[in-house]
This record gives C-alpha cells, sequence and structure tokens, in this order.
C-alpha cells in the first residue's frame, strides 16, 4: 500500500464493548460455530459494536438470525449497558413471532452476563452459549455484518448527532441489507425473502 501510495479510508478509532473481566456466570459455547440453521428462530447471534458522533459514541447492539443473516433484533444507546441487550433481544423475540427454544450465541461480555439479560433467555425458553475467551471467530457472522455496514455503508459519514447515527445504521440494516442485499449463501436472496420463505415452510 506504501509503495502503490494506498492509504486506508477506514477509521482508526477503537473502543472495547467486551469485559469479560467480571465475576458473573459464564455460559459454554454451544453454538460451537454451527452457522448453518434450517428454520428461523432455530439460531441467533448477538453482539455490540459502536460509532464515533462529535457528540461522542453510539453503542449498537443487535441480533443475527442464521437462518437467512437477516437482523432481527435492533437496539442504539449512548451507553453501553445491559439494557442495550435487553432491548436488542427483546426486540428480536417480537419480531420472530415470540419463539421459544432458540439457541442465542453472544460474547461473554458483562452486559449479556448481567442477570436480568440471564433472566430474560430463561423467561423466554432460549438456550445461551457464549463465545471462548477473546475469541472473534467464535461470533463471525455478527462480526462480519458489522464490517459490512462500517467499511460498505457508513466509513465515509462524519456524525454531527447521535440521531445522524442512528437514523444511518437504521437505513442500512432495515432497508439496504435485510430488504435489498443479495447473499450468495442465500442462493442470491435477500435475508428478508429467504427469512419469509423458510417462515412460510415452517408454518
Amino acid at each position: 500500500m506504501r509503495q502503490a501510495g494506498i492509504r486506508s479510508k477506514v477509521a482508526k478509532k477503537f473502543k472495547a464493548t467486551t469485559n469479560s473481566k467480571h465475576s458473573l456466570p459464564v455460559a459454554e459455547n454451544v453454538l460451537n460455530r454451527e452457522f448453518k440453521a434450517d428454520r428461523p428462530n432455530q439460531k441467533m447471534v448477538s453482539d455490540i459494536t459502536y460509532l464515533w458522533t462529535d457528540e461522542g459514541w453510539l453503542y449498537v447492539a443487535g441480533v443475527m438470525d442464521l437462518f437467512g443473516q437477516k437482523i432481527v433484533g435492533l437496539s442504539m444507546s449512548e451507553r453501553m449497558t445491559k439494557d442495550l441487550v435487553i432491548s436488542a433481544l427483546e426486540s428480536a423475540w417480537l419480531h420472530g413471532g415470540r419463539p421459544s427454544g432458540v439457541l442465542i450465541h453472544s460474547d461473554r461480555g458483562s452486559q449479556y452476563c448481567s442477570k436480568d439479560y440471564q433472566a430474560l433467555l430463561k423467561r423466554y425458553e432460549f438456550t445461551c452459549s457464549m463465545s471462548r475467551k477473546g475469541n472473534c471467530w467464535d461470533n463471525s457472522p455478527m462480526e462480519t455484518f458489522w464490517g459490512k455496514m462500517k467499511y460498505e455503508w457508513l466509513h465515509e459519514y462524519r456524525f454531527k448527532t447521535r440521531d445522524e447515527a442512528r437514523a444511518a445504521v437504521f437505513e442500512y440494516v432495515q432497508i439496504f441489507y435485510n430488504r435489498n442485499r443479495l447473499h450468495e449463501s442465500n442462493g442470491y436472496l435477500t435475508p428478508d425473502e429467504y427469512y419469509h420463505t423458510g417462515s412460510q415452510k415452517a408454518a
């Protein structure tokens, strides 16, 4: 890159979103990188990312259904708390038609290990799975999605406010990614099309 005079346009700002230095219980890696799902509401993955604005950080929590790689839960906040991931989980549960028996995977951050988040999983009858310590590959579908969102869609933006960033994230997820972005792994269907085809078969 130096020889060709090429410079990366990707922002260098970094902020850790996983605080695994806590004494809360940690779940086993039940998913174990088995990222293929046979139907909607079978396997989901969740994670937190962040965007810089002139007002400070905006934290984004997402939940992906591995059937079709559709984002079914989304939450944004200026604070990276347990409420952020709880809100995303509630969104995914409602969007999925209040399912039970879902295997949901995340990292072992304090937000996901919190008593309130774990209590909600039990209420929904979800099975909790967590990545091994320091192993981002155990949650690679969500990591890949965040990369697509930032580097394909948001990398040239400078957000003056958190509301501007929220609007851009919503547009990418709900307007472009779920409804219009084709996936080779989906047989060149969008996440929405693939997900709803599976929902109809299940019904």
